[in-house]
């Protein structure tokens, strides 16, 4: 799945004499945090908010098994999906993207989202069908206007480098995401209750140094459950490049007012947060309000549960490297990892996406053995 794209990577940002590269160093590392304040606190207030009627329109029962493990509710086994679900590691997905070659054709056209988002699903039942988008998706309807250049990647025509160009933002205007919608509509309709329809979005550390703010962000995932996700993954990709005390000031807080807006508006849809590079701040996230932290593969399972207790979901987190290892190896793995997470709010998924030719019946296996683990029988043949 490409929603933390291979290509940000290479982004490249400039903002006055901060210089921001794909290796996560900054020059002027104050320029970028005034920044980051300066954006957070300049756009216009948002207007009402929707309300969220899918998340009060079914019975706790009808929810999908990931959604019940998200909330903490009790479940049989570990619920799975996996990170870039969709994408170049399936022959089906690199057959379509030779006739449709633009990402953003293959990104913004609802057909296509569609059938890309539902590729995976099609073919190895995950229990979370996660849309096919990307980080930057809504960023032209706040009037940043983008392309994506197959080597060089994300290119923003007009990086914001003074308050007047920050005056050419505008509140999103949801009617240029209308293809999310559609999309979220017809998967949740193709799915129903067999597995949870994922949205997600980017954190204001992470794109809003592609100047978005969090008020927008807010309004984006309401959009998204209004749509028909029944949960919602915050990815703060870049959170990680920066020193705990400087997350806390420059990202968790804006978290922080995302989830309290989302939670006011659609009480009841889960909300996990992941971030790459996670290790040295995972108490930290526990601290955003979200129901479920997602772990990268460089936290030990056992640690990270320890650290975070019994009472928040955790999701993850099998090594992608795996994928590439013989079955047997595999399954011991995912076993360790459910094991460690135990019997009670976890999502099994990868601690990072699925790696560029990741073989599809490595990814089949993943799914047969979530779906063989059965705790009642699993935990009682540990413990003998």
């Amino acid at each position: 799945m490409r929603e933390e794209r291979d290509w940000h990577l290479c982004a490249q940002i400039n903002i006055d004499s901060m210089f921001y590269t794909s290796t996560g160093f900054y020059e002027d590392f104050n320029d970028c945090a005034k920044f980051g304040f300066f954006v957070f606190h300049s756009l216009l207030p948002m207007s009402a908010m929707f309300h969220c009627y899918y998340s009060s329109c079914f019975l706790p029962n009808s929810d999908p098994l990931l959604v019940k493990a998200a909330r903490g509710d009790n479940v049989s086994r570990p619920p799975a999906w996996m990170m870039r679900q969709a994408g170049r590691y399936m022959a089906v997905y690199r057959k379509l993207a030779e006739k449709h070659p633009s990402f953003r054709e293959r990104s913004e056209t609802t057909d296509l989202i569609v059938e890309i988002s539902l590729q995976p699903w099609e073919a190895f039942q995950p229990d979370g069908v996660i849309i096919f988008s990307d980080i930057l998706t809504p960023l032209p309807a706040l009037g940043v206007p983008f392309d994506i250049e197959e080597v060089r990647g994300p290119v923003i025509h007009s990086p914001i480098r003074d308050e007047d160009a920050l005056r050419t933002l505008h509140k999103i205007d949801l009617e240029k995401l209308k293809f999310v919608s559609e999309s979220l509509k017809i998967l949740r309709h193709e799915v129903g209750h067999k597995a949870a329809i994922l949205g997600f979005v980017g954190a204001p550390w992470t794109i809003a140094t592609y100047i978005v703010e969090g008020e927008a962000i807010s309004e984006y995932i309401i959009f998204q459950v209004k749509s028909g996700a029944h949960c919602i993954q915050i990815f703060d990709s870049w959170g990680g490049q920066l020193p705990p005390d400087m997350w806390e000031r420059w990202s968790k807080r804006y978290i922080k007012q995302i989830v309290d807006v989302v939670r006011e508006k659609c009480p009841g849809t889960p909300l996990v947060l992941y971030i790459n590079g996670n290790g040295g701040l995972l108490e930290r996230m526990k601290g955003t309000g979200v129901d479920v932290i997602g772990l990268d593969w460089t936290v030990d399972m056992a640690d990270g549960r320890s650290r975070l207790g019994p009472e928040i979901g955790i999701q993850g987190n099998v090594d992608p490297a795996y994928l590439f290892s013989p079955l047997p190896v595999l399954t011991n793995e995912i076993e360790r990892v459910v094991r460690c997470s135990g019997s009670k709010g976890h999502i099994l998924n990868l601690g990072h996406g699925v790696l560029v030719g990741t073989p599809e019946e490595a990814v089949a296996h993943f799914f047969d053995v979530a779906r063989s683990l059965k705790y009642d029988e699993f935990f009682a043949r540990q413990a003998g």
